[in-house]
């Protein structure tokens, strides 16, 4: 254990001393024998600093990532272009610490920065309010669900099979210990199949969760659902892919009540899967039983613009039994890497980020689909990710593609057995014509 303590043999003597022991070992005294380890740990050895840099490099270097790759995975984390401004900014000390404020009107910068954040997406997702960000899209969307649940006083919800699956997996576990009755209704033809939920909706049903573009890619048709959702008095849920909402009709155009989604596309980087953030927004009618915390703009006592949390719902806080919800943290760092991506791009940045990902996907769709080896497993309309059906496996696809350096598509089958030999293929504004036309070529030539 000294091996790994920062103190002299001194500084140990010295606190030994100062609380009346001989040993570290007396330390454990009252620890009965038969219980004690009686050996040393089986880890390394102490490393000076060089060591462990040469160490780390060593496992890191075995990592192939986008730098190396080019990447056609997307299926929930997208390799979306990152401004360079966004490095810069962040890695100034004092966002370095950009976690949920405790005395929050002393926090002025954080305030403000969670305060901009908030309003762009709610700009955003066409609602009223955002959350001040939550750990990421999965979370986000169990904690509508509950958010439904306490609304509407009713207790089942209902979420499309087109639901991305680890979503859905999530929820299923908040289900559990919430006691929230959960239904899956299937897909059709890779979109919620709407005879399904009209067979599903009843007085008990709090909420429906669609996402759109959904799993697949496909843009899902809200306008029909929307009717029968409100039809039945319950909550429209919407999970979504915040650049798809550059040139799409954002969800509030739609009327839904509560808007949710991944905001790692948003500048943040992959990260080998997180850390992520999840964005929450509503209308003013749910304002009050949205989970986290809500900044607000105000004056101080000589008119100056200030910030304040305006609603928060905290486990910590007097009435916590009454809270919304036990999400206490917000992903600082996260939402405000969001905060100036959105910034640096504006309105027309995002619109050309999601005119490029739609016109990149349809051309590597037609490439990839031409020669009849591969088809479209849908005949829908799709954003930035489709679904390719082949003869080979789709693991086999991708280890040709991986010995040509190249990320290949999501295998659909792991979640969706019915669709056997089928890859969700994703394509950003990063992708370049000749890296497209190199996977066409790779790809027409698997045997």
């Amino acid at each position: 254990m000294n091996n790994y303590l920062p103190i002299t043999a001194e500084d140990k003597d010295i606190m030994l001393k100062a609380i009346g022991v001989n040993s570290v070992d007396d330390l454990f005294e009252d620890i009965p024998k038969e219980v004690r380890l009686e050996r040393s740990l089986n880890i390394n050895k102490g490393m000076s600093e060089l060591e462990v840099e040469a160490y780390i490099k060593q496992i890191t270097d075995l990592n192939r990532g986008c730098d190396d790759l080019v990447c056609f995975l997307g299926a929930g984390a997208y390799d979306h272009y990152i401004p360079s401004v966004i490095k810069h900014l962040i890695s100034r000390s004092e966002f370095y610490t950009a976690y949920t404020p405790y005395q929050a009107e002393i926090s002025q910068g954080t305030l403000q920065a969670i305060f901009e954040y908030q309003t762009m997406i709610a700009n955003l997702t066409g609602m009223d309010a955002a959350n001040a960000s939550m750990y990421d899209g999965a979370t986000a969307c169990a904690e509508a669900a509950q958010m439904a649940v306490d609304a509407t006083r009713r207790k089942s919800v209902i979420i499309s099979k087109t639901v991305h699956p680890e979503t859905r997996k999530v929820l299923k576990t908040y289900s559990k210990f919430k006691k929230l009755n959960l239904i899956e209704i299937d897909e059709a033809d890779g979109v919620t199949c709407i005879d399904k939920l009209k067979s599903e909706l009843n007085k008990d049903i709090a909420a429906v969760i669609i996402q759109t573009p959904n799993f697949f890619g496909i843009i899902e048709e809200l306008s029909e659902i929307e009717k029968l959702v409100h039809q039945n008095k319950s909550l429209l849920i919407v999970s979504c892919d915040p650049i798809s909402l550059g040139i799409l009709k954002n969800p509030g155009e739609y009327g839904a009540d509560i808007v949710v989604g991944e905001g790692q596309s948003l500048g943040n980087n992959l990260n080998y899967g997180g850390p992520y953030l999840g964005f929450l927004a509503t209308t003013n009618k749910n304002l009050r039983k949205m989970p986290g915390r809500i900044v607000g703009e105000t004056v101080d006592k000589e008119g100056k613009r200030g910030f304040v949390l305006t609603l928060q719902a905290r486990e910590q806080h007097i009435r916590r039994d009454k809270a919304s919800s036990n999400i206490c943290s917000n992903q600082g760092l996260n939402a405000l890497i969001s905060l100036i991506y959105l910034t640096t791009l504006g309105k027309k940045g995002i619109k050309e980020v999601a005119e490029q990902s739609l016109q990149k996907s349809h051309y590597t769709f037609n490439e990839l689909t031409k020669s009849g080896k591969y088809k479209g497993a849908f005949n829908k309309p799709f954003f930035k990710e489709f679904v390719l059906t082949s003869s080979n496996s789709v693991e086999e696809v991708n280890k040709v593609l991986l010995q040509n350096r190249i990320i290949g598509g999501y295998d659909i089958g792991k979640e969706y057995p019915l669709y056997k030999n089928s890859m969700l293929i994703c394509v950003t504004e990063k992708r370049t014509k000749g890296e497209i036309d190199k996977l066409a070529d790779v790809l027409e030539g698997i045997k």
